[in-house]
């Protein structure tokens, strides 16, 4: 592992980058940090304010689910005013030159297809907090029609097409991974030669298997992160600091 300061480790990334023929980005919340949204486990985070409401508490609970829906339509503000920042572009550019192939993410907020990436290279391991879903037939639901029902009646609707519970389409504590997403996250990461970790603690698991199965199966590993995790002493390249200006320069440096 090396670890550099960022003008030298951004030059030192772009030099991975441009050796690399299929490289997949895997993003955490710490590169959606910089658009203006909170994260979850830190000091000050989500979590350390209010308790996350578990999956099955969810299913069987109607006051469960109307907290959780109040909670959601809480955010809608942030949600409505987050634009991508230079870390999402950076990545998107990389994207449009082929460079990486695919991106995983363990966020649920939609910047990466706000900044232009289709959603056909994009694999959302913890769901989108955009709209809903039933949880029975999967139909899709926005978020809008779900709010105004909420709104007039206090509580959420039910799905219309079969009277099922509706959820943010997000993976809670306590609901199983989505299979079709793990999958294609598999995939990418076992065709990959180049992995770059941006803004992830690596702490959830499965998601954070993922950067030691590319590792173990001969790829390149970066991490740039603010804070160190438990696996940089498997990385190539190893950075801390703001993701958008590192990444900037990296794509600039190509």
């Amino acid at each position: 592992m090396t670890d550099q300061t960022s003008d030298q480790g951004a030059l030192e990334l772009a030099s991975l980058i441009r050796a690399s023929r299929r490289a997949v980005v895997f993003t955490g919340a710490g590169i959606s940090t910089e658009s203006g949204i909170p994260d979850f486990r830190s000091r000050g985070g989500i979590w350390t304010k209010m308790m996350p409401i578990n999956f099955d508490e969810f299913v069987a609970s109607a006051e469960a689910r109307r907290e959780s829906w109040r909670r959601r339509f809480e955010m809608e503000g942030t949600w409505n005013k987050v634009k991508p920042n230079a870390g999402h572009n950076a990545v998107a550019e990389l994207v449009r030159l082929g460079r990486v192939t695919h991106v995983i993410t363990q966020n649920i907020d939609n910047l990466h297809q706000d900044s232009g990436i289709s959603e056909e290279q994009i694999i959302e391991l913890h769901g989108n907090t955009r709209y809903a879903k039933c949880l029975d037939c999967g139909q899709r639901m926005e978020i809008a029609n779900v709010r105004k029902h909420f709104e007039s009646y206090g509580e959420p609707p039910d799905c219309s097409a079969c009277d099922g519970i509706v959820k943010t389409a997000t993976i809670s504590f306590g609901q199983a991974m989505p299979e079709v997403e793990m999958e294609r996250a598999t995939r990418a990461t076992l065709a990959c030669d180049l992995f770059v970790v941006l803004g992830s603690s690596l702490v959830v698991y499965p998601a954070a298997g993922f950067p030691l199965l590319a590792k173990r199966n001969g790829a390149q590993l970066v991490i740039l992160n603010r804070e160190p995790t438990e696996q940089e002493q498997y990385a190539d390249l190893a950075l801390h600091g703001e993701i958008g200006p590192i990444m900037g320069a990296a794509v600039n440096a190509l």
